[in-house]
């Protein structure tokens, strides 16, 4: 397996994995989002990784640009979306894919990533509630999902000591991206 940053050429894979991973119903609102987050410089900067099985593209994940009101300071970071290939899932590549990442925007600076996602999985990947840690979403998350809305910090000393409301890309910024 490999991990590396996605190039233009892995554009048509990379959106095909995320169309198949989210199905019919999701997939082409996914793939609309990433087309838009590519192209927003209020995204910016963003990482943007892929996973290669052979010569195979099984794997996307994309982290842009996010701020904590009244904490410009603070470089974060929002994941959204991670997708793997439906024949692949459950085999580690997700994993991978957000170990490499964090791994690679805790050495550019970014102190803390958000993401809205299911809550069995991205806890075992070190994310933790974020609303209950001061931090709010960019559109109200409903109570009854609200353990959907997670933060991780890669570096100490930022949860409890600051808190705010994110604020995402242009893109990003839809009350539809937050239900």
């Amino acid at each position: 397996m490999l991990i590396r940053e996605s190039t233009e050429n892995d554009l048509p894979d990379l959106l095909d994995v995320e169309k198949r991973a989210f199905g019919e119903d999701e997939g082409p609102e996914i793939v609309e989002l990433i087309n838009g987050l590519l192209g927003d410089s209020t995204a910016r900067p963003l990482l943007s990784l892929v996973a290669l099985h052979g010569k195979q593209l099984v794997g996307h994940i994309l982290f842009t640009k996010a701020r904590v009101s009244r904490h410009d300071e603070i470089k974060s970071a929002i994941l959204a979306p991670l997708a793997v290939a439906p024949d692949m899932q459950n085999t580690g590549i997700g994993g991978r894919l957000i170990a490499e990442g964090l791994r690679i925007l805790s050495e550019s600076g970014v102190k803390l990533v958000f993401v809205l996602g299911h809550p069995d999985y991205y806890p075992r990947h070190g994310f933790r509630t974020a609303g209950v840690l001061g931090f709010e979403a960019p559109y109200p998350i409903p109570e009854e999902v609200a353990e959907a809305w997670m933060v991780q910090e890669l570096r100490a000393g930022c949860i409890g000591s600051i808190k705010g409301k994110v604020l995402c890309a242009e893109t990003l910024d839809k009350p539809e991206y937050w239900r």
